[in-house]
């Protein structure tokens, strides 16, 4: 029997090769606006954060108002229909991954719908995605991953350990992490867990 009952994937980085992608349309766009950050730093700052807290940021730093999420969502997706695919190796690991699974993720549902679409992952995971849309707090705070566990356990493949930095205020530990749900289903909360091999 297994110990767990539910995977849930993060989906940039882990199920498909994007984050490389948007760092690099950020480090573009952010010079032509007048903040020139380099990939590294642009990983430090924003990697696995929202939208709406990047455009803060950005504003806060140019001392004006942008229209980031537009601009960049453009520019975003004319780079992703031209070279995004799937993270090498993730199809076969899906294809032996027997327990149920689903998606939670900074993106909205509907750029959630658009990336996994364009490598055609959407269909593995029809109703089973969870966005930053559907919570108060997006990361680093763990809502969004509460949440999509809040009915069952669950095993948490984050991407790096620079990303897992969500855990903090959650109470869970750097790299990968589980869930673990308590026998009442009110009462998912998270824990640490030991670096796990990918399922």
């Amino acid at each position: 029997m297994s110990r767990f009952d539910l995977v849930i994937f993060d989906c940039d980085g882990v199920l498909i090769d994007s984050e490389r992608l948007a760092i690099r349309t950020e480090s573009q766009l952010l010079t032509e606006l007048g903040w020139p950050l380099s990939e590294e730093e642009i990983i430090e700052l924003f990697v696995g954060r929202s939208s709406a807290h990047m455009q803060m940021v950005i504003e806060e730093k140019l001392g004006r108002a942008i229209d980031w999420h537009h601009e960049f969502e453009r520019r975003e997706r004319e780079v992703y229909e031209r070279e995004l695919v799937p993270v090498e190796g993730v199809i076969a690991a899906l294809e032996e991954i027997t327990l149920p699974s689903c998606v939670a993720s900074s993106s909205s549902h509907e750029m959630l719908r658009f990336k996994l679409g364009l490598t055609g992952l959407a269909e593995r995971f029809s109703g089973r995605l969870f966005s930053a849309d559907d919570v108060a707090h997006a990361k680093p705070d763990p809502a969004v991953f509460l949440f999509a566990a809040a009915s069952m356990g669950c095993v948490l493949i984050g991407a790096r350990d620079r990303r897992q930095r969500l855990g903090r205020r959650g109470g869970i530990g750097r790299g990968h992490v589980r869930l673990r749900l308590q026998r009442r289903r009110d009462e998912c909360s998270p824990t640490p867990a030991r670096r796990r091999r990918p399922l």
